[in-house]
C-alpha cells in the first residue's frame, strides 16, 4: 500500500496545516455579516415553521433556479398565484410596487405559479402573462402542485413572508391587508438591517399603486362560477350533467340569479364548457359591478356582449370589450381572463354572451 506523503514529511505538513488554518480564519473574519445573518434573530424564532423549499418546479422565469437556503439573509415573499385568477391579478400592482421599493433593501419576491386550468400549464402562456403584467421578480412554474403542497396551500392568492433565517413569519390569504403585509415586510427588513449592523432604516409610506382596483366585496353578491365538472359549485342551471356530456341546450322559461344558462350545442369538459355548434349563447343574472370571464378559442371566436338587454357602451364596457358599429364584442383569440363589463355601480344585472365560432371554451365567470 502506498504511504501518504504527510506521513513521510510531518514537519512540512504541520507548517502547511498551520498556514492553511490561519488563511481560513482570516478569510472568515472578513465576512462577519454573512455569518451573523445566518444566526437566529432571537430564540423565539424556533416557534415559527421552517419555510419549505421550492420543489417540483418545471421552469423558472426572470431567474435562475432558486432555493430557500440560498436566499438565507434575504427577506422572501412567496406568492402563490395563477394568471387567470382575478383575485391574484388585483394583488399584482402591490407586489410590483414592493419589488421596486424593497428589492435593493433585501426583499426577494418569488411568484409560485400553480395553474388552475390546463392551458395555464403552458410555459409560453405563463411567460406572456408575466410580460403582459410587467413582472420583474422570479416566477416558478409549479405545474404539479409540489411546492403548493409543501406549503399546505389551498388558495390563490396566498402570500408567505420568510425571514432572514428561513422561518415563515407571516402569511395572508386572498386580497387585502396590503398595509399590514407591507408593515411586516418593513419589520423583517429592519431586523435584517440590525443584524448587518446598518443604521439606515426602512422608511417608506405604504404603497397605493395607481393601477390598483378597489373592490367593495359587500356589493358582490354573485360567487365565482365554474363551468367544468371538476370545479362545478352547482351554479349551472341544469341537473344531471355528467362528465363529457354533450347536448343541445335551451334557455329555460324562467331564469334565476347566480345560475348560468346555455343555448346551443355544448360539451361539459373537465374545466370548461366547449361550444360544438357554430353559434351559442350564455345567460346570467348577477349582482356585482364588473364581470370577467376566463375563456379562449384556438380558432378565434367572437362573443357579442349584451348588458341588461343592450350592447355595452363606452361607459360600461370592460377593458377587453370593443365597440364596433355600435356592437360590443370580446374577441377571444387567446386563453386568459377577459374583463367584459365595468359598470358604474354595484347592482343586479343580466349579461348575455352570444358567441360566434365553434370551439369557444368558457371556464369561469368572476366578479368585482
Amino acid at each position: 500500500m502506498k504511504t501518504p506523503n504527510f506521513i513521510k514529511k510531518p514537519f512540512l505538513t504541520i507548517v502547511v496545516v498551520i498556514f492553511v488554518a490561519a488563511a481560513i480564519l482570516y478569510i472568515e473574519s472578513q465576512k462577519p455579516n454573512i455569518n451573523e445573518i445566518k444566526k437566529p434573530a432571537t430564540g423565539k424564532n424556533s416557534t415559527y415553521p421552517r419555510a419549505p423549499d421550492f420543489a417540483g418546479i418545471e421552469k423558472w422565469i426572470n431567474s435562475e433556479p432558486l432555493k430557500i437556503e440560498q436566499l438565507r439573509g434575504k427577506v422572501v415573499l412567496v406568492d402563490f398565484w395563477t394568471y387567470t385568477c382575478i383575485n391574484c391579478i388585483r394583488t399584482l400592482p402591490y407586489l410590483k410596487d414592493w419589488d421596486k421599493k424593497y428589492r435593493d433593501k433585501g426583499l426577494v419576491i418569488v411568484g409560485v405559479h400553480t395553474p388552475e386550468f390546463e392551458f395555464e400549464k403552458k410555459y409560453e402562456n405563463v411567460v406572456k402573462a408575466v410580460n403582459d403584467y410587467k413582472l420583474k421578480y422570479a416566477v416558478a412554474q409549479d405545474n404539479n402542485y409540489v411546492t403548493w403542497n409543501l406549503y399546505q396551500n389551498r388558495y390563490w392568492p396566498h402570500k408567505f413572508l420568510i425571514d432572514i433565517d428561513g422561518y415563515v413569519r407571516y402569511d395572508h390569504i386572498g386580497e387585502g391587508a396590503y398595509e399590514e403585509t407591507e408593515m411586516m415586510i418593513q419589520q423583517l427588513l429592519k431586523e435584517r438591517m440590525e443584524r448587518l449592523n446598518k443604521k439606515d432604516g426602512i422608511k417608506a409610506e405604504p404603497s397605493k399603486p395607481k393601477e390598483a382596483i378597489d373592490v367593495n366585496f359587500s356589493g358582490v353578491k354573485t360567487p365565482e362560477i365554474y363551468f367544468g365538472y371538476q370545479f362545478d359549485r352547482g351554479n349551472l342551471g341544469y341537473e344531471g350533467l355528467k362528465p363529457g356530456y354533450v347536448a343541445d341546450f335551451k334557455y329555460p322559461p324562467i331564469s334565476h340569479k347566480n345560475y348560468v344558462y346555455l343555448d346551443g350545442k355544448w360539451k361539459y369538459n373537465a374545466d370548461n364548457m366547449e361550444l360544438l355548434s357554430d353559434e351559442g349563447s350564455i345567460l346570467l343574472a348577477f349582482e356585482a359591478k364588473s364581470v370577467n370571464i376566463v375563456a379562449g378559442s384556438e380558432n378565434g371566436s367572437d362573443a357579442f356582449v349584451f348588458f341588461d338587454t343592450n350592447f355595452l357602451n363606452e361607459e360600461n364596457k370592460g377593458s377587453d370589450a370593443e365597440i364596433e358599429g355600435g356592437k360590443s364584442i370580446v374577441k377571444t383569440d387567446e386563453f386568459r381572463l377577459y374583463n367584459i363589463v365595468s359598470a358604474g355601480s354595484y347592482g343586479e344585472h343580466v349579461i348575455e354572451l352570444q358567441v360566434a365560432g365553434k370551439g369557444f371554451r368558457i371556464y369561469t365567470f368572476t366578479f368585482g
